[in-house]
């Protein structure tokens, strides 16, 4: 039976009730961003800083504060005008920690909020401090929090091992369906890491709940993934990183606005209808991005949104307006070159995808029933590979 509604208690939460007990008398790190707060909105550091001296914060891509806004945007170490403690980037050409910064700690506590989608970098950058803390012998805390968009929705095809990157470092499929915790123990247990991993689980959150049925307030863990609403499309969204199109960065809605300049929006909102897709309504649209891709030109295209998030498909979704693009712009070039997230070789959008497959089907035009078959034996795997490191019910 569901837990009672809006009372969803963070694995932060529950460690704030015991006011950090199990960290007192050790020497403390935290890896963390601006979305690692409570239900009260506080945030883990100055939590835990009320109670135990902090030897040193980690941030992932964004940054700390999350002040860098796009990808590939680097930030520099300093040190912290409050805790008086060094903050390391773990975002550039150092994405792991190295030796040096994880001296005079005993415990890691990795509270990074996770949107459920494999691309999403957070999570691999919590999965090279898990593997560097186990090098160290130190233990690594996990405070626990929901995955915003259900956790017992999956979609999508997995990472051929070929086709490992910093937006898939495991073979994980587009749409996981996992927590953070779940998805390190998975990946803890499957790669035989040593490391001392201990997830805080999170109270009255069941598979079933999407993210404003939990009374928890929506923070941005991105400056990309402004509301609950981006994060639903997100999955299948990203693809668009790995195309020449605008995926909406550079307006107020990003990966819901898809276009480019040459781009005629009623002729590809017809084209859309014909796929009869579920849950989803495509509104003709212009608009002009401020940054990013064609920043400062005007594009034509749609505005995905979202009917029933309970039938929508994003990653199906998405591939169908790729297949709608390619077919109708034919002459124009889709795919995106490299580099893309410090991959400087394989395309953009074959490491989002997971391989070159999605890629070459949609190059030949195969049916969108093809493409879908393509993924479907690697969703059936993928539970079978999940069932024994779920948390929740």
């Amino acid at each position: 039976m569901r837990g009672e509604k809006y009372k969803t208690l963070t694995g932060l939460d529950c460690l704030v009730k015991k006011e950090f007990s199990v960290l007192k008398g050790y020497r403390v790190a935290l890896l963390a961003n601006p979305a690692s707060v409570d239900r009260k909105l506080n945030h883990i550091t100055d939590l835990i800083y009320e109670h135990i001296q902090i030897s040193a914060i980690f941030g992932p891509q964004h940054g700390l504060y999350g002040h860098t806004q796009d990808n590939m945007i680097e930030w520099e170490d300093f040190i912290h005008p409050h805790f008086k403690c060094p903050v390391y980037s773990l975002y550039g050409e150092v994405r792991e920690p190295k030796e040096f910064m994880l001296h005079n700690i005993d415990i890691m506590v990795i509270d990074l909020f996770d949107v459920g989608s494999r691309y999403y970098t957070f999570l691999w950058t919590a999965l090279l401090m898990v593997k560097a803390c186990g090098n160290k012998k130190i233990k690594v805390l996990v405070p626990d929090r929901p995955n915003p968009i259900t956790g017992n929705k999956i979609e999508g095809p997995s990472v051929n091992r070929d086709f490992l990157s910093f937006v898939g470092l495991h073979p994980l499929i587009i749409r996981h369906g996992l927590t953070t915790g779940e998805a390190l123990k998975m990946i803890q247990g499957e790669l035989n890491l040593a490391t001392d991993l201990e997830v805080i689980p999170v109270k009255n959150w069941e598979r079933d709940m999407w993210y404003d049925e939990t009374g928890l307030s929506w923070v941005m863990p991105s400056p990309n993934m402004p509301t609950l609403d981006t994060a639903i499309v997100y999955p299948g969204g990203c693809l668009i990183e790995g195309t020449s199109l605008s995926e909406g960065r550079g307006s107020t809605k990003p990966f819901e606005i898809i276009g480019a300049p040459y781009i005629d929006p009623y002729i590809i909102e017809k084209d859309l209808k014909e796929f009869r897709l579920k849950g989803v309504y495509f509104r003709p649209l212009y608009f002009q991005p401020t940054f990013q891709k064609y920043a400062g030109k005007i594009c034509g295209g749609i505005q995905i949104h979202v009917t029933e998030r309970n039938l929508f498909e994003p990653v199906k979704t998405f591939v169908a307006i790729l297949m709608a693009v390619h077919k109708r712009y034919e002459k124009e070039t889709l795919w995106r070159h490299p580099p893309y997230e410090y991959e400087y070789k394989k395309l953009p959008f074959d490491i989002l995808s997971g391989s070159q497959k999605l890629r070459e089907m949609i190059d030949r035009g195969e049916s969108l029933e093809n493409i879908i078959a393509l993924w479907e034996k690697d969703e059936e795997k993928f539970k079978e590979r999940r069932e024994k490191y779920l948390f929740y019910e």
